[in-house]
């Protein structure tokens, strides 16, 4: 079952629905009291869902009291009656206590998020504190954080998130406030006065949330959803039957409040919007913006710097702090941002934090678990980056392991202009020779052996099939003449049969043959492709390894992003060919440029690698690189090389 995220109060309000929910909010008590319509009638679904369960045993009981007073028969058809409701009656017992059991012992779906205990953050659990007295709320249980651009509330009193609940009051549970959740990168970027504007709406949900109805009506629906989530996870026959009956009874009913639960929820947001109106009111305006500006840079720095260093087996410990910069970047660039440059002398919320590294820290290693995928916990294949090591340990690694992967698929191909494998083993050049016959696969995150190849296509020559090994041309290719049949040289040939001294690679060498040959570039891109998607599918085998993920599921466990599935939120969309081969083309110049121009790595906070000439970026090389990739034209390349300095016959250095 796909994860939902807990029912929250947004700080942005949603527009009104259909039923003008918030056109009819005119005082947070009339939102609360539309909420509470709603959370009553999820209620009433559960009593008439209670009451069918308890029919055949209600009739059951009409049956025997009136045999035993005399009223009804006893013999005949009022026997079999009975015994044929008594039956019905047994059966759904047991399906009600089994749908009740799972129901209350799955456990719910809980976002992933940093703790922050009061110790270590004093200052922010008293402007919590102090933003809910003059809302007029109960104040927040606890404060987490999540590496995203959002604030909400979250209930948390399931026994499996925390301690025991305390005893219940006159007959009903004792009300018990969420935990506060928010943004990492809204610490780091916001000064104090907008996180509190911001956060004022998100605190003042507490109050509907206080309510018993409200608070059993979310119950209820987070245990339902817990159980479909269980039954969906279920594996083995014993167990499977009675749960996937468990699961269809819990998306029935959840089907049938859904429309009460939007409602209640859009009622509890405009009755929280409703009561933070008389709080910083101005200063929510200029919150929402930061808001949007804190999203594009937060979404910047993963997919460009920090996914990079992830597929490596590196990860950033202070992406909030990259945050800033990106953001300060952002506003050095775009004219219509240089106003909040000066927000910088402000005090930053982040301030309000005793050990802001350690929740930094903390954060980002969250962040690449939930949009990477990697292990919990640092590990010797699994280890930190820091900014100022960036450049030289990813970027220049990057574009060296890439360089290497692009030399590995030119080394298995044919030469230029040959499709048949014989003739490519006779006709290969100097040029064309491998850099190293034995040199071991290059992942991002270091050499690894590889798993065997899928079989090629019929009638498709093993060198030229892109789901190939690389390297398995020759191997596959037939003894040329003067050989004998294990493939060792004859004594007449042994001379002539001596390979080459293999040359160093070159940029030159990627240049001639995307130019030389118009057909190449499919075939190099195709091959490329290949390779990425066979690491990929190693290195994700390996983390489930690593996790110790085997696929089984605990039946009194809800649907938690915690339990396997990860990453949750993939950054982005898989490459196609030709983007892999021109970013693999890209990393070829920039290794050219740094061995033979004295350019250098660097970091972009909004764009991720670049490189450096004169200590200045360089950022026209995409165009001369298309050129090449898509039409074949090389002499835009060659240009800008020559416009720089590079010599593009000088060997480069590979990882």
């Amino acid at each position: 079952m796909t994860f939902v995220r807990p029912s929250r109060v947004l700080f942005r309000p949603a527009p009104a629905g259909p039923q003008g929910v918030y056109r009819l909010v005119a005082s947070p008590e009339t939102g609360v009291l539309v909420a509470r319509g709603r959370a009553l009638a999820v209620l009433r679904v559960r009593g008439a869902a209670l009451a069918l369960a308890l029919l055949p045993a209600a009739v059951a009981v009409v049956l025997l009291v009136g045999g035993a007073t005399g009223r009804l028969g006893t013999e005949g058809g009022w026997a079999v009656a009975r015994w044929v409701v008594g039956s019905l009656t047994v059966l759904s017992l047991l399906l009600a206590a089994l749908v009740s059991v799972v129901v209350a012992r799955a456990r719910p779906a809980l976002s992933p998020s940093v703790p922050v205990a009061e110790e270590a953050a004093p200052d922010l659990y008293r402007l919590v504190r102090d933003l809910a007295d003059r809302l007029d709320v109960p104040a927040p249980s606890a404060i987490a954080l999540t590496p995203d651009c959002d604030s909400w509330l979250e209930d948390r009193t399931h026994r499996a998130h925390g301690p025991p609940r305390p005893a219940r009051r006159a007959g009903r549970r004792a009300p018990e406030a969420p935990v506060l959740v928010i943004g990492s990168p809204f610490l780091w970027w916001m000064r104090v006065a907008e996180l509190r504007a911001l956060l004022a709406p998100v605190v003042a949900g507490t109050g509907p949330s206080a309510h018993p109805d409200i608070a059993a009506a979310r119950r209820f629906i987070r245990g339902l959803d817990a159980a479909a989530g269980v039954a969906a996870r279920a594996r083995g026959p014993l167990r499977a039957l009675p749960l996937r009956f468990v699961g269809r009874v819990a998306r029935l009913l959840l089907r049938a409040v859904g429309d009460h639960v939007v409602l209640m929820e859009r009622g509890v947001a405009a009755a929280a919007s409703e009561r933070a109106q008389s709080v910083d009111y101005g200063l929510r305006i200029v919150a929402q913006e930061q808001v949007g500006l804190a999203y594009a840079g937060w979404d910047r720095l993963l997919t460009r710097v920090a996914l990079p260093a992830w597929r490596m087996g590196r990860w950033p410990s202070r992406l909030d702090a990259g945050v800033v910069s990106a953001l300060t970047e952002l506003s050095r660039r775009d004219r219509l941002a240089e106003g909040f440059a000066s927000r910088l002398g402000e005090r930053p919320a982040c301030d309000l934090l005793e050990e802001p590294g350690t929740i930094d820290r903390a954060a980002s290693l969250l962040a690449a678990r939930l949009f990477h995928g990697g292990p919990a916990e640092p590990g010797p294949g699994w280890s930190p980056v820091a900014w100022q090591q960036y450049p030289e340990e990813i970027v220049d690694r990057k574009w060296r392991l890439e360089a290497a992967r692009l030399h590995r698929v030119l080394d298995a191909l044919p030469a230029a202009g040959t499709a048949d494998p014989d003739r490519a083993a006779a006709d290969r050049t100097p040029a064309d020779a491998p850099a190293t016959a034995t040199a071991p696969p290059l992942t991002y995150a270091g050499a690894r052996a590889r798993t065997s190849a899928a079989p090629h296509a019929e009638g498709l020559p093993r060198t030229l099939d892109p789901a190939a090994p690389l390297g398995s041309s020759r191997a596959d290719a037939p003894a040329p003449a003067g050989t004998t049949g294990a493939g060792e040289p004859s004594g007449a040939a042994e001379a002539a049969a001596a390979p080459a001294p293999p040359p160093g690679p070159t940029l030159a060498r990627v240049i001639d043959r995307l130019a030389r040959d118009p057909d190449s570039g499919d075939l190099v891109a195709a091959r490329l492709g290949a390779e990425v998607a066979r690491e990929e599918r190693e290195e994700a085998a390996r983390q489930a390894t690593r996790s110790g993920r085997d696929g089984t599921a605990d039946p009194d466990r809800g649907d938690d992003p915690a339990d396997g599935g990860l990453p949750l939120f993939p950054l982005q969309p898989p490459r196609t060919a030709r983007e892999l081969l021109a970013d693999h083309v890209t990393a070829m110049v920039c290794c050219a440029a740094v061995d033979t121009a004295g350019a250098a790595p660097g970091l972009d906070w909004l764009d991720g690698p670049a490189l450096l000439v004169d200590g200045a970026r360089r950022a026209d090389l995409g165009r001369p690189v298309l050129s090449l990739v898509d039409d074949g034209d090389a002499e835009p390349l060659r240009g800008w090389l020559h416009g720089i300095g590079v010599r593009p016959e000088k060997p480069v250095r590979l990882a």
